[in-house]
Order: C-alpha cells, then structure tokens, then sequence
C-alpha cells in the first residue's frame, strides 16, 4: 500500500525539502512535512499555490508526474483582462510556444472561486480588469499555463492547483495535509 499526502502548498514555498544555492533562505516543503520518504509527485513553482502531491511509491510518483501518462491537472486561474470566446478557443485548441504546440486543454470562464486569502494578496489595479479561468491541461510544462495564458494576451496573476486526477485540494487549508492510501 503505498502513502499519499495531499499538501497545499502555499504561494512562495519551493516544491523541494531543501534551498539550495540561495543566498536567502525561502520556505521548503520541510517547513510543513517531516515525513521521511515521501517525495513530491511532479513539480509547482514558487508563485503558485494548492495542490501537490507526495509519495513513498515510486511507479505512484512517475503515474502521478511522467507527461506519458497525461493525468489531468486542473487550475483555477486569476488572469488580467476579460478573456475573450477567441482566448478561450485557442486555449482549447492548444497554444503556440517557445517550446512547440500545448497540447488542447480544456478551459471556461467561472466566477471567482471562494479560495482562501493569498499571502501576499495579488496587486489590485482600478483600471485593469481580472477575471477567473478553470483551466485542465495533461502534460506538465515549465511555468505552462502562465506561459499559456500570456500567449493568448492574459497574464496570470494568482494560480492555483485545485485537482490531479482524482485528487483535490478542497478542503485543506494551505499548509496543511491529508494523507491516503493508495494501492
């Protein structure tokens, strides 16, 4: 039976048990996780939030994080501007990037979700709209869905993993945990 540990990590901690090469020192999973042998299944950068998953069962963490494999992970998005039905079909589609053709992802507009408050807060601007995405892609490239929605003339400002598979992140508080077992 192998361990699983549903984390949302919050904004600003590095997906690792350690930092290195920093002259500063930034939040690490070991912050939040003194399980020994669980490792992280696949990867979420510094500036995003929510779900991670982590694993004492290698072939589990390689089904989890291998792009061969194409398990669905779903974001939650606060991107700038009014996303366009144009935006959203190329999105659907797949998108044009420095590193080749996205893969189709599935995407719709949906009101602001009811998430926890981020720390530090997105910048707010009066005069530039925001708006809120679902976004589910199945490959797992660097930084891909803000490359993504950069591409198609929407920044991202807040991100977060809500979903791998049938995992989700509802419910845990970020910096906070839950754990199953998988067979």
């Amino acid at each position: 039976m192998a361990r699983l540990i549903l984390f949302n990590k919050p904004h600003g901690v590095l997906s690792q048990f350690t930092d290195r090469g920093s002259e500063t020192t930034r939040a690490t999973l070991s912050d939040f996780i003194a399980i020994p042998g669980v490792y992280p299944a696949g990867r979420l950068d510094r500036d995003s939030e929510g779900l991670l998953l982590l694993t004492d069962d290698g072939h589990l963490q390689a089904r989890i994080a291998e792009p061969k494999f194409k398990m669905p992970k779903t974001y939650l998005v606060q991107v700038e501007g009014d996303v366009t039905d144009e935006a959203l079909a190329l999105l659907r589609s797949g998108v044009r990037l420095k590193d080749g053709l996205t893969l189709p992802a599935e995407a719709e507009r949906i009101d602001a979700p009811d998430l926890w408050p981020r720390d530090p807060p997105v910048r707010f601007r009066k005069s530039v709209p925001d708006c809120w995405l679902r976004l589910t892609i199945r490959e797992g490239r660097n930084r891909q869905v803000r490359r993504m929605t950069a591409a198609v003339g929407h920044p991202t400002l807040r991100l977060v993993r809500w979903q791998i598979g049938e995992w989700t992140v509802e419910d845990i508080p970020p910096g906070e945990r839950r754990e199953n077992s998988v067979r």
